[in-house]
């Protein structure tokens, strides 16, 4: 079969486009064994409320993350949800306190997870069948040989009270705590050989069924499900996260295979360079002991059962800087005071005049939250003073050509973040067709795409 240099080129920028969210975000690669971009560092401090929305540090998947008053809302509604949030950054050593109530429902798991390219993992996670119940764990190098890590404490109102959590990391110890409370501390000495957590970590948190008849008869018991979604929905949320990295610098790579902290080197920083101004960790009590320890099939990775390592890579703009909000903004933004850049390749704008001398042209740059896209605008767009809004996202225009000339556009999305399109024909004065485009596309698959449209 012989097809058309169009219907190519159309095929190709489809199939580019439309594949799955996670396939573009995230590029699982062990460092051990394989020769990875680094990870981008957090190296700072910072404070999300998220009761104000979201921010472009914490990158949606899985399903739909809602924002109001109550804070971010992880809801699972049918067998696949898994909605949750991960930071695209991320810290080596440090504290992670967040205000969160749990999702009910058996077989329900609401999570929170930090995890690294090694598979290195710290986990808190509540089962909705468990009201009164929270779970500690973790992980060294996706090693599962036995599930005795995990350990179950008492504690009340997982699921009617926001109760603020805390899980405080060191080369030499682990501490989590719950309003306050010490519930378990695991010491370097004290954790199996070769198993406790040193490499660099994303935060990652969300909702997910365990119980589902899909996953394996251990999870399921673990999770104490099964999940019965006619009594749903089951909603998990999360108020607010504040996340202090314990080391300094732009980016974490590994020196060599060992997966030790000691091998770790930091960009720009050094490895522990924060730790002296993160203050004293306070409690004011200790758990009496704790409830149990799980011997059940704990699924690494946390959340959804996944236990795919990121690559840390993603496509932040060079000279855009990190807020103590967490908004991802460019340096001089006039929304927010920046105190820590955050550093990658950069492509710069690149106009092209739209046909017809309509006083648009076509730019493919980076839009307000960091992500690479081909969008029209006014023409000397790039010479107007820009604005953003409270969340540090830039307000783009909403001119757009008239469809069908062959343009790039950008559709508007309820959230009013918008999405990435491009506009595609078949063939000579057939109608134009959007196709979709996932976030955070990497600048090669985006200059791909736009090369194969200007073919056609």
């Amino acid at each position: 079969m012989i097809f058309s240099r169009r219907k190519v080129a159309a095929a190709a920028a489809t199939a580019l486009l439309s594949a799955p969210a996670v396939a573009q975000t995230w590029t699982a690669c062990n460092p051990l064994t394989n020769t990875c971009p680094p990870n981008t560092a957090l190296g700072m401090a910072i404070d999300v409320d998220f009761t104000q929305g979201g921010v472009n540090s914490f990158e949606a998947s899985g399903g739909t993350v809602t924002y109001d008053s109550n804070g971010a809302a992880f809801t699972v509604t049918r067998g696949g949800d898994a909605p949750q949030l991960a930071s695209v950054f991320f810290i080596m050593f440090g504290r992670v306190e967040f205000t969160l109530k749990a999702a009910p429902g058996a077989g329900i798991v609401s999570s929170f997870v930090l995890q690294s390219g090694c598979l290195d993992e710290i986990d808190w996670e509540w089962l909705g069948a468990a009201p009164d119940e929270v779970q500690t764990n973790y992980f060294g190098k996706g090693i599962t040989a036995s599930y005795n890590r995990g350990q179950f404490h008492q504690l009340s109102g997982t699921q009617t009270d926001y109760i603020t959590y805390t899980l405080d990391w060191t080369s030499e110890r682990i501490v989590w705590t719950a309003g306050g409370t010490v519930l378990r501390e695991l010491r370097y000495s004290d954790a199996e050989e070769g198993q406790y957590p040193q490499t660099p970590m994303q935060v990652k948190f969300g909702a997910w069924s365990g119980g589902d008849p899909s996953n394996s008869p251990g999870t399921i018991d673990w999770s104490r499900g099964p999940t019965d979604y006619s009594q749903g929905p089951f909603t998990m949320y999360v108020k607010s996260v504040k996340v202090t990295d314990y080391s300094t610098g732009s980016s974490y790579t590994y020196g060599d295979s060992s997966g030790t902290w000691q091998s770790i080197r930091a960009e720009g920083g050094e490895v522990n360079g924060n730790e002296g101004n993160a203050g004293i960790l306070t409690t004011t009590a200790v758990a009496a002991g704790t409830t149990s320890t799980s011997e059940a099939n704990v699924p690494v990775g946390g959340i959804g059962g996944s236990g795919d390592a990121s690559s840390g890579s993603y496509d932040v703009p060079e000279g855009w800087v990190m807020t103590p909000e967490g908004k991802i903004v460019p340096s001089g933004s006039s929304s927010v005071t920046p105190t820590s850049p955050l550093s990658s390749p950069s492509p710069s704008a690149q106009p092209s005049q739209a046909p017809g001398g309509s006083g648009v042209e076509t730019i493919t740059t980076f839009d307000g939250k960091g992500l690479l896209t081909t969008m029209t605008v006014p023409l000397g767009f790039n010479t107007m003073p820009k604005s953003y809004d409270d969340q540090g996202f830039q307000v783009f225009p909403t001119a757009v050509p008239a469809r069908g000339s062959g343009d790039a556009e950008r559709v508007g999305s309820e959230d009013g973040t918008g999405s990435i399109g491009v506009l595609s024909t078949e063939g000579e004065g057939e109608a134009a067709t959007l196709l979709p485009a996932p976030r955070l596309l990497n600048s090669v698959g985006v200059g791909l795409v736009v090369a194969m449209l200007y073919l056609i």
